[in-house]
């Protein structure tokens, strides 16, 4: 486990890193032909970098480099095991610059520094790594073709690959798809959420450091309409892997549309319950588990608990304990480690937070908030992405497991219970891409995350699945019969 420094400490850190501010293309830091863009710390207001963006020639190129370096096959055929060897050196790099990735993160998003060290970092290296580890380790397929035939199942890269990544785990998410991306044998280029492109540019150097080719990872930070539009509609891109807003998914399904008809595959919002049946044990296990789901990272997490959905008869008793475990969760200072909630993203993130609240601050930060509210209340249908948990109690089981999904959303969700047979049926009702039994969590790097309804689209991320959905399937068949024998052909 990584010790944590003091708030001096982070902050000399932070003073002493030399920020990239540029695309990085073809294998190089280079100016883009886009505007200049502030990079702000949340918590401060300090602008850390102005960032040089991309504009639509820097696109064309970057997508122009990723297709020269597919076609090469410098990486796209590489031997699985040689690819395999990079992308771990690559974690090793990370390793070794764990410290400054960390202060980086936490500076550019406004996330706590304790979760960047021991969460995020830690999360980035093993995502890369199992999917490096399982590069040589996935066979592809034979069907049963018959005496005078072999068909063969192979999967093959899909190609160039777009991933526009969310603000909210800039460093996580990048992983969760350059990961299998880059084990597949794609070109990948990101496009990082305007308030935090930092870590991505630094990744992409330590990739080539690496030994990843020459137009095999760029990364275009700049705005939505400049980049993500652009990629999106781009004839050269052959998939979009997109995490972020319903809203913004859904121009990527109309931007595939209108272009070349490209892979999509979505991760968007959640409005995710935590289900508390009436014969629930430790009670004090429960508010642990829903504190963390609800608070981490400010609840600016996509399968966060918005919504707890708790049997009447443990209500009382369960709240007691969900606030009394609040004290414990200390808001300010993202680069002091005694802090569990940071700075929220951006002022005008703020604002949103704060207009489902009576709160009216104008600071960056908002501590948590507990509200009872009604099925039909806004915050208990509506996606806030921040430290707000709307809580509803239920008179019967059934009612909870209807009212989990009684939402446009389907990430995830938790089932509190003592009985096994209630927690399976639950699970099996609830419909979600993840659903927990007496816990919070997504599962873990092998098992697949994404969503039903409007929370996903195409796919999911991690475990093997993620690796499939940046292939194409391919039926090789190979005729055995000989042409002299005067058998059919069919």
């Amino acid at each position: 486990m990584t010790d944590l420094l003091t708030r001096a400490e982070y902050a000399a850190i932070a003073g002493e890193i030399d920020l990239p501010a540029t695309p990085y293309i073809d294998g190089k830091f280079r100016r883009g032909s886009g505007p200049l863009m502030p990079t702000v710390n949340p918590a401060t207001g300090e602008v850390l970098k102005e960032i040089s963006t991309a504009g639509a020639d820097d696109v064309d190129f970057a997508v122009l480099k990723a297709r020269e370096a597919f076609d090469q096959g410098h990486w796209s055929r590489m031997h699985p095991a040689e690819r395999k060897d990079i992308l771990i050196r690559l974690c090793k790099l990370i390793s070794r610059r764990r410290r400054e990735l960390a202060v980086m993160e936490s500076i550019d998003s406004g996330k706590p520094i304790r979760d960047c060290e021991l969460i995020d970092i830690p999360e980035t290296i093993h995502c890369i790594r199992w999917h490096a580890e399982a590069i040589d380790k996935i066979y592809d397929q034979t069907g049963p073709a018959g005496e005078n035939a072999i068909s063969l199942i192979v999967r093959e890269p899909a190609g160039v690959v777009a991933a526009v990544l969310p603000w909210n785990f800039p460093l996580m998410m990048m992983a969760w798809k350059i990961g299998p991306a880059l084990a597949a044998g794609c070109s990948v280029i990101v496009k990082p959420a305007e308030q935090t492109s930092l870590t991505a540019l630094r990744v992409a150097e330590l990739a080539h450091m690496a030994g990843v080719p020459r137009g095999v990872l760029q990364v275009l930070p700049g705005d939505g309409p400049s980049v993500g539009a652009a990629l999106g509609l781009h004839q050269g891109v052959d998939m979009v892997s997109f995490t972020g807003s319903t809203e913004t998914g859904r121009r990527f399904l109309r931007y595939a549309a209108d272009s070349n008809m490209k892979k999509v595959v979505l991760e968007c919002g959640g409005k995710n319950p935590a289900v508390v049946l009436s014969d629930a044990e430790n009670l004090d296990h429960v508010a642990e588990h829903v504190v963390n789901g609800a608070f981490w990272n400010a609840g600016q997490n996509c399968s966060a608990v918005s919504r707890l959905i708790v049997h009447r008869d443990v209500k009382g008793p369960l709240m007691e304990r969900i606030h009394a475990r609040l004290r414990d969760w200390k808001t300010g200072d993202p680069l002091d480690p005694a802090n569990h909630i940071g700075a929220l993203v951006d002022a005008e993130h703020c604002g949103k937070v704060r207009s489902y609240l009576q709160e009216k601050g104008n600071g960056p930060y908002v501590s948590p908030v507990v509200m009872d509210a009604g099925p039909a209340d806004a915050v208990m249908r509506e996606e806030i992405f921040g430290p707000v948990l709307a809580v509803t109690a239920v008179a019967t089981n059934d009612e909870a497991i209807a009212l989990a999904n009684d939402t446009d959303y389907g990430l995830t969700a938790s089932v509190f219970t003592a009985s096994t047979r209630r927690a399976l049926r639950a699970a099996r009702d609830i419909r979600a891409g993840t659903v927990t039994v007496n816990c919070y969590g997504e599962g873990d790097i092998s098992t697949p995350f994404g969503g039903y309804k409007q929370s996903g689209f195409g796919g999911r991320d991690n475990g093997i699945h993620a690796h499939d959905q940046y292939t194409e399937l391919k039926t090789i068949w190979v005729d055995l019969t000989d042409p002299a024998d005067g058998d059919n052909i069919g």
